[in-house]
């Protein structure tokens, strides 16, 4: 089982390398990540985009691409759907965004036609390390669906279920989050929470034991579980935190990484193949974990 994000590159080096489609590629961080992904054994990259701002990129950081394969689209959404036919057609296991907007990623992920749609929602997750847990926790979602009702909040739920299962969690402990632990008409996400776990009891929601409502504290902390007397094999020892919305998510995946210094690798799930995207503004090393998450589940 994965306990920490060198675990998860290490089974990422025993994995690979698989080949990773990086779109619009003339990106500087995300040039030296599939750089760093290749020497560690894990992707071969093929860079699509502009040849020229590639190889200017390239020069900026040190980075030898001449062992790459560069396929040429100069405008950043032709070559979203060029790496995603590239998926389509197994020339590649996986896609990683890079100079390109997530909405142009993803609409030719979306695309009926050259597409890599499964009929599953599409929602990402993160899988994040922090100096004051001894594991990793996943946490969905909080960059891509912005106020999933319960239904799709099940999809978001079996999809990081089936993450969870992939990186080596047998039974993976998924706890509904809410501001209270308690069932609350006023407070909508702890009735979502609540049927989520009536779902997971009922096999609706397979693969993990779901519980909600909680409270982040009593998600994480035995000692905040024991303490509110909440007797659940979820509380305290969560491996899969489910975000009411994305707000939650977006300030929940912030605080962890700029206040609480974590590091987080994520992806976005559900599609035919992993799709590898990263903010901007995530570090060089959080890049290479993602692409090592990617390679993971590629499988």
């Amino acid at each position: 089982m994965v306990k920490s994000l060198n675990d998860l590159m290490k089974m990422a080096q025993a994995a690979g390398p698989r080949t990773c489609a990086v779109v619009a590629a003339a990106d500087p961080e995300v040039l030296l990540a599939a750089d760093e992904a290749a020497r560690q054994g894990i992707a071969r990259c093929v860079l699509v985009g502009d040849a020229t701002a590639i190889g200017k990129a390239a020069s900026e950081t040190g980075v030898d691409v001449s062992g790459c394969d560069v396929v040429q689209e100069s405008d950043p959404a032709a070559a979203a759907r060029a790496g995603v036919a590239m998926v389509r057609s197994g020339r590649a296991d996986l896609l990683m965004k890079g100079l390109v907007s997530t909405a142009d990623v993803l609409r030719a992920v979306l695309d009926k036609e050259i597409g890599l749609r499964t009929g599953r929602l599409l929602s990402h997750l993160s899988v994040f390390e922090t100096p004051y847990l001894e594991r990793l926790v996943i946490f969905s979602d909080g960059a891509m669906n912005i106020a999933p009702a319960l239904a799709e909040k099940a999809q978001i739920t079996q999809n990081a279920i089936d993450v969870a299962r992939a990186l080596g969690i047998v039974e993976p402990r998924v706890a509904a989050l809410a501001a209270v632990e308690n069932v609350n008409p006023d407070m909508p996400a702890t009735i979502d929470a609540a049927c989520l776990a009536k779902m997971s009891e009922r096999g609706q929601i397979k693969g993990g034991i779901v519980d909600g409502p909680l409270a982040l504290d009593n998600a994480i902390s035995p000692e905040a579980a024991s303490h509110k007397g909440i007797a659940s094999p979820v509380a305290g020892r969560a491996d899969i935190l489910i975000v009411p919305d994305i707000e939650a998510g977006n300030v929940f995946y912030k605080t962890l990484t700029y206040l609480a210094g974590g590091c987080a690798a994520s992806a976005v799930v559900g599609a035919k193949a992993p799709v590898v995207v990263t903010s901007r503004s995530d570090s060089h090393r959080a890049k290479v974990y993602s692409l090592a998450l990617g390679v993971l589940l590629s499988r």
